[in-house]
């Protein structure tokens, strides 16, 4: 009988395929030994995940001094905004989370890639790089000798790119370019709203149709793009909290501080066909906070419902919410 892989071996190897990407492009045949590996056994793509992401994290904090530690800086802490704390995204980067479907560990040819209606997929590209698809999301995957280059035709993506120095990393959105050499960030495209690009982890050169040139954004930016060609508005710094909450959908999650109900209600419409109908313009407009699965709008509700003291009916496809007659 063979012997199980343990854990801590796996990390390591993990680690040490990670170390041999940031000395360079793979060899042909280092680059099968790697997806052979990664194919071998579930948990190994989990572990590269969170070495590569321990890894970037590592470079990031070379500006926050001599005594930092990325060992340091990936624990949680326990006063962190509900619980929400970037260790338990890594560690939880290998194995299924909490939304209606999630595929993890599957690689990603040239072509369209698409995710239906709750369903938040996770690809590797063939460089190690990553994306993560959210609900009803599209992308374009295409490879030549000197890029590597994904199109969001709509929906919200999340990219981790592994440095390669031979091949750009491109990433087209509407009219608008985003180029890295090693960053984490998120970019989301939905019908009606501007673009909207969140930088947490590296840097990235924004470039666009009527801008003179490039506009870098660091880690903790973000930038919502007007529709109309020009130049490109001022990106604007925010706190970890509030990326935590904006990524909270590759946990199968969705993160509220203080959204308007209806507006909780139209977030949860992209993952469920389940809609939530409010009645009251009083109820729709109370302010919600709290993290909950994105997947459950009839556990949201019945939440909501009690805090505010409403009535919760549900009908067919629709959860209706609406003040209790009696309510003084």
């Amino acid at each position: 009988m063979a012997d199980v892989e343990t854990s801590r071996h796996i990390e390591e190897k993990a680690a040490d395929w990670v170390a041999r990407l940031d000395r360079g492009p793979l060899s042909e045949a280092d680059s099968a030994a790697l997806e052979r590996w990664l194919d071998g056994d579930p948990r190994r793509r989990g572990a590269f995940l969170r070495a590569n992401a321990l890894s970037m994290m590592s470079e990031s904090g070379q500006a926050l001094g001599p005594d930092f530690t990325p060992q340091a800086f990936a624990t949680p802490n326990p006063l962190r905004h509900r619980g929400m704390t970037r260790r338990k995204w890594l560690s939880g980067a290998g194995g299924a989370v909490a939304a209606s479907l999630i595929a993890l560990g599957v690689s990603a040819p040239a072509g369209a890639i698409t995710t239906g209606l709750g369903e938040v997929r996770l690809v590797t590209l063939e460089d190690g790089s990553t994306v993560m698809l959210n609900s009803q999301t599209s992308v374009k995957v295409g490879y030549t000798r000197n890029e590597r280059r994904v199109h969001l035709l709509y929906g919200e993506a999340y990219f981790t790119i592994v440095s390669d120095p031979h091949r750009a990393f491109l990433v087209e959105v509407a009219d608008a370019r985003l180029s890295a050499s090693r960053a984490g960030f998120g970019v989301r495209k939905l019908d009606g709203l501007p673009v909207d690009v969140l930088v947490n982890q590296g840097s990235v050169a924004l470039g666009r149709v009527g801008s003179p040139k490039p506009l870098v954004l660091g880690a903790n930016t973000r930038i919502t793009l007007p529709q109309a060609d020009g130049a490109l508005p001022v990106p604007q710094l925010v706190t970890g909290d509030l990326v935590t909450r904006e990524l909270a959908w590759r946990e199968g999650k969705i993160a509220f501080e203080g959204e308007r109900l209806d507006q909780a209600a139209a977030q949860f419409a992209r993952y469920s066909r389940t809609r939530i109908e409010i009645r009251d313009p009083d109820l729709a407009s109370e302010p919600v906070t709290g993290l909950f699965s994105a997947g459950d709008p009839v556990g949201f509700s019945r939440a909501v419902a009690a805090i505010f003291d409403a009535r919760v009916e549900q009908q067919a496809d629709r959860v209706i919410l609406s003040r209790r007659t009696n309510r003084t």
